[in-house]
């Protein structure tokens, strides 16, 4: 009898950046999310941003960034203490398998237990992107009604999960 994979997630170090630079997505799919190399190079490069690697068993099969400071997700101060989520993706390869939702409650899961002060996590989604927006809603989050115009492929909603 076969052990099922253990999806995870883990900070993106240096040992893991190599591999994360090889997953891609659909063309589709990067006016929204952006390439892997430039999340990752962004994420490096400011202190408030975590960089993070979706793992299933030791291999990266996805990626998103918190950001400590919601503002540079929202454009503006939230009312609860809050965490910020961005980039986040399954790459193509392993799209339509229910990662997406895996890895999202492994991310609430880990939030909880190293950012045991925040209340909320916020990410913008496109008005573009039903799919993304479809799988955020089934994860918990809620549309704040609130339209984000700040982003590169046009307007976005903004959605809030609260946090333990």
């Amino acid at each position: 009898m076969s052990i099922p994979p253990i999806l995870r997630v883990a900070p993106a170090d240096a040992s893991l950046h190599e591999a994360l630079l090889c997953l891609r997505i659909e063309p589709a799919q990067q006016a929204f999310v952006g390439r892997i190399e430039d999340l990752l190079a962004d994420a490096l490069h400011r202190p408030s941003c975590e960089p993070m690697a979706i793992l299933l068993d030791d291999s990266p099969i996805g990626f998103y960034c918190i950001e400590t400071i919601a503002r540079s997700i929202v454009g503006r101060d939230l009312d609860l203490p809050s965490l910020g989520l961005r980039g986040f993706f399954i790459a193509a390869a392993w799209q339509g398998r229910g990662f997406g939702a895996q890895a999202l409650q492994a991310l609430f899961a880990d939030l909880a237990m190293r950012y045991p002060a925040a209340r909320q996590l916020a990410l913008t989604v496109n008005q573009s992107n039903p799919a993304a927006l479809a799988l955020y809603r089934r994860a918990g989050f809620a549309d704040s009604g609130e339209l984000y115009h700040g982003g590169r492929a046009g307007p976005q909603h903004l959605l809030l999960h609260p946090l333990p």
